[in-house]
């Protein structure tokens, strides 16, 4: 008889269940007390009970761990100067969704040679994602295949799902289960509507296919995750204007749905101009200062040096800290474009937090 099944197929190998790996890694009671605090002040942020703005910086994609360490202590350093203002997690970005082809992120391929050696890119995902959280730095990441939570979701305090898998059911029900905060992106093309049919998808319970801490495939069911809120990233034009951000709260408000956004102020936003950044984001802390209750974060694509680079056979060639994928703004820029919208949004108190609750 022919073959009938695996017919493009060449090899399945097990990997490691997610117990094993978190008993060889294991998170202590400081720092999962740290991821806590972390993600209720999120909740608070996102709820308008916490007037901060809530700044997800960091590389486009993680590709050295000791270059991302590094970053991470140099921002944990700025997070404790700018604090009264502002509420800073790490962009800790694993897993790389492509278009066409590409290197699909660190766990995938974590030796960046098509090897694609997952147990060892989940070793080092999780790793980092410890050294990160032991700095006091809360961690922020995309989920994007629905296993990998079940490695690396006790360590994350924020996670987006992406443009390009905001209208997937798959992510949407495993949205609905994560214990942490969750933003949908607005869509490629920049419509909106799917993100807002996303969060009220995800609030909702589910069942679906996952596997469990021992590795075994199961029947996961959720309660729905109320913690989750749109971000703008633009479409085929920028989004972050206060017109945009206008119509981005009535459709919100028409579902029922609390009218707060966070700002990718990357991607269309700059026209793909990574060194627009920063004037997105002082756009944004006017709009902030001239009386916005909306914007309750932004999101920042930052790495140690400027732009990003080609990935090389010869790995030795590659650049410090600078990305192999997008292009960011380089850790000068980063740290005076933090400190400069520190000073111009208002300190946090009581009162702002009842306007934003309005």
């Amino acid at each position: 008889m022919r073959k009938i099944q695996d017919l493009h197929v060449i090899t399945t190998e097990a990997l490691v269940a997610p117990r094993l790996l978190k008993e060889q890694l294991t998170i202590d009671d400081r720092i999962a007390q740290s991821v806590i605090d972390a993600r209720d002040t999120v909740r608070r942020i996102i709820r308008g009970e916490d007037s901060r703005l809530m700044c997800i910086v960091g590389p486009c994609s993680i590709h050295d761990p000791a270059a991302a360490l590094d970053y991470a202590e140099r921002l944990a350093r700025l997070r404790a100067q700018v604090e009264e203002r502002l509420f800073i997690v790490m962009r800790v970005y694993f897993e790389k969704p492509r278009t066409t082809v590409g290197w699909k992120g660190m766990i995938n391929d974590p030796h960046m040679d098509d090897s694609c050696d997952m147990r060892e890119g989940l070793f080092r995902a999780r790793r980092l994602l410890l050294d990160i959280n032991a700095l006091g730095l809360p961690a922020a990441t995309e989920m994007l295949d629905p296993i990998t939570p079940q490695y690396i979701a006790d360590l994350v305090s924020w996670a987006a799902i992406g443009a390009r898998t905001t209208e997937s059911q798959t992510h949407r029900e495993m949205a609905s289960g994560l214990s942490m905060p969750v933003g949908f992106k607005n869509s490629t093309e920049g419509n909106l509507q799917v993100a807002v049919n996303a969060i009220e998808s995800s609030r909702r319970p589910h069942s679906f296919i996952g596997i469990t801490q021992d590795g075994m495939t199961a029947i996961v069911r959720t309660t729905g995750n109320p913690d989750t809120h749109v971000v703008l990233r633009g479409g085929r034009t920028p989004n972050y204007d206060a017109g945009s951000i206008d119509e981005c709260c009535r459709i919100l408000r028409r579902a029922g749905l609390k009218a707060r956004v966070m700002v990718d102020c990357s991607h269309a936003q700059t026209n793909k101009d990574y060194r627009k950044q920063p004037d997105v984001l002082a756009a944004l802390c006017e709009q902030v200062r001239a009386g916005s209750r909306a914007i309750m974060g932004v999101m920042l694509e930052s790495n140690i040096n400027a732009g990003n680079q080609p990935l090389v056979a010869d790995r030795s060639r590659l650049k410090y800290g600078v990305s192999i994928t997008d292009p960011c703004i380089d850790w000068p820029a980063t740290e005076r474009c933090l400190i400069e919208a520190a000073e111009a949004l208002p300190p946090s108190s009581p009162a702002r937090a009842a306007a934003a609750e309005r």
